[in-house]
């Protein structure tokens, strides 16, 4: 049976094909999919953890209970989950384990680039590279026989492009899901000093063997056209190579680690022009440098940065640009802002207004960082804004300065990693003010389920955590609901906290508009009554505009658009807004 499906689609089927017995993961673009996917198809069992680490874990002691098991998270997750990888490594695994790292070449929604394959060389375990949909059904499938085989974790590496394009899918007969025998066996899996030391041999071992079966497995595949040009690549930049160069031979890596350096080396002694085509870092051409093999054509000329097309690929090579349609000039830009009527906009309208410094976190609030709000000065990493507060705050008070940061956060990102960050302000007697946006999902990644929901991944019924009680429980005193659509009450709260020393949280409770469906009647202008003094615009709506009123523009609403939230009739001084 033949269907057409994405590659994330494509790891969901093929992991309920191949016997997979638990999924776990957190979401993130461009990886989330997978266990959507794989919730609707109900094959398997599978959750969202609170943290990629949890996540892995859990994965972790599925195949070690004897369940096939697969992990999934984008590339800054696996930073989260490295701790448990590093060692799970050593340990091995009971049943097969893959962890899917979906890479963000571009960053299309990520705060960085990064190469989630020198992670595989870090952690010493193979790495599968599927260049499209049908090769990533396949290496699933693979990636857990070689899991089983070598005894490791196995990465499968996706791409934003090899995660999203859909392609023809080819399935192959369903594996009845087997749990294996559940063993007490401590010297494999208690990783003490003198355990560890045994298996930090047997991991060495494991990689030699790895390296012999990279050169003679099918995942590795030499295409061979003519002796003019021969390409080394893997993933979606093999599409972008075949397009760039039909005619040139190719030896195309789906196993990125180990290398098979004799397959590279008699390859490469095979063409004129041997070149090698990555996405991001230099990791096969490091390698093959260090093999001692030519390289005519590396990274030089291709930058480490966004990613590769055919026509980046020629011109690096030296050949003519093609014909292809050069992008349209001068389009009109559309920045990303809040959705209309979302409640993160009455938010940082007080933030912008009161001028202080806002350390902010992961998560669609980060949008108030940009023009015209500009109400966020700081956004690291998932749950960095409470811990970054805290170490600012301790600075300020070295310095004399009395300002008292704030720390903004959404309810998904307080669970992920935001608690430990409030403990720590509590625990060492900190001094910041703690806003967390509790919309009850997953908002910047699609409305997913978390603690707070109510919800698990499959939509059944669970235990909602609220975050009001569980911030009295690690100590703060100072705990109390807001109603960001309420600017005044906002302001005051938002002053209160920052006159108060010590910790201070506030929490609002307003659910997405689009996760939750809400819609409200749209607002109207009284024309008569509006100045054109564009206060209300600095709520920075999309609904908003200006029409031409003979002698001076004024704002007009969009009525499709508008969610009636009132943030904008609020900042407007002449009560020139009300509802339709």
């Amino acid at each position: 049976m033949k269907r057409i499906i994405s590659g994330n689609e494509s790891i969901a089927l093929s992991f309920g094909d191949a016997g997979g017995v638990f999924a776990s993961g957190y979401p993130g673009t461009p990886s989330t999919e997978v266990l959507e996917e794989m919730a609707r198809l109900g094959a398997v069992y599978c959750e969202w953890a609170p943290n990629e680490k949890v996540g892995f874990e859990s994965a972790m002691g599925a195949s070690i209970a004897g369940g096939r098991a697969l992990a999934t998270m984008k590339h800054v997750g696996v930073n989260v989950a490295a701790d448990a990888l590093m060692s799970f490594s050593y340990t091995g695994v009971g049943a097969g384990f893959i962890v899917m790292v979906a890479d963000d070449p571009g960053q299309h929604s990520s705060q960085n680039e990064q190469d989630s394959r020198n992670y595989a060389k870090f952690a010493k375990v193979p790495m599968l590279d599927p260049s499209d949909s049908q090769e990533t059904y396949d290496f699933v499938r693979t990636g857990l026989e070689l899991s089983e085989q070598f005894d490791t974790p196995v990465f499968l590496r996706m791409t934003t492009r090899t995660a999203h394009a859909k392609g023809y899918v080819e399935q192959r007969e369903k594996i009845t899901p087997k749990v294996g025998e559940w063993v007490k066996n401590v010297p494999k899996n208690v990783m003490l000093p003198n355990y560890g030391k045994i298996k930090h041999i047997q991991v060495e071992e494991r990689l030699l063997k790895l390296k012999e079966y990279a050169e003679t497995t099918p995942l590795n595949r030499v295409e061979m056209r003519g002796t003019e040009i021969g390409i080394l690549t893997s993933g979606v930049a093999y599409q972008h190579v075949r397009e760039a160069f039909p005619d040139a031979s190719v030896l195309k890596l789906g196993l990125v680690h180990p290398l098979p350096e004799e397959m590279i080396r008699e390859f490469a002694g095979k063409v004129q022009r041997f070149m090698i085509i990555e996405e991001m870092d230099a990791i096969f051409e490091e390698q093959i440098r260090a093999m001692g093999i030519r390289i005519d054509l590396g990274k030089g000329p291709i930058s480490y940065c966004l990613e590769v097309d055919s026509e980046i690929i020629r011109k690096a090579a030296g050949e003519k640009e093609t014909s292809a349609m050069a992008p349209v000039q001068n389009l009109p830009q559309r920045p990303p802002i809040f959705c209309p009527g979302c409640a993160h906009r009455g938010l940082f309208s007080i933030l912008a207004k009161l001028k202080v410094f806002v350390s902010g976190d992961i998560g669609c609030y980060t949008l108030g960082a940009l023009p015209p709000i500009g109400a966020m000065h700081t956004c690291i990493c998932m749950g960095a804004s409470i811990s970054a507060a805290h170490g600012m705050a301790k600075v300020n008070a070295v310095a004399g300065r009395a300002e008292k940061p704030v720390a903004v956060l959404g309810d998904s990102t307080f669970f992920h990693s935001g608690m430990t960050g409030l403990l720590s302000l509590v625990y060492n007697n900190g001094n910041a003010l703690v806003i967390v946006m509790d919309n009850r999902t997953t908002g910047m990644t699609g409305g997913q389920e978390n603690p707070g929901s109510g919800q698990v991944l499959t939509g059944n019924p669970a235990k909602q955590v609220n975050i009001m009680e569980l911030a009295k429980v690690m100590g703060v005193e100072n705990v109390v609901e807001i109603n960001s659509y309420d600017l005044v009450a906002t302001e005051e709260a938002i002053k209160k906290g920052l006159e108060t020393p010590g910790p201070y949280v506030l929490v609002d409770r307003n659910p997405c508009i689009l996760r939750y469906r809400v819609k409200n009647p749209p607002l109207k202008v009284n024309s008569e009554t509006c100045t054109g003094c564009r206060a209300c615009l600095k709520a920075a709506c999309v609904a908003l505009g200006l029409r031409d009123c003979g002698d001076k523009p004024k704002v007009a609403i969009d009525p499709n658009i508008c969610n009636g939230c009132g943030v904008c009739s609020q900042l407007c001084k002449f009560d020139a807004m009300s509802k339709g």
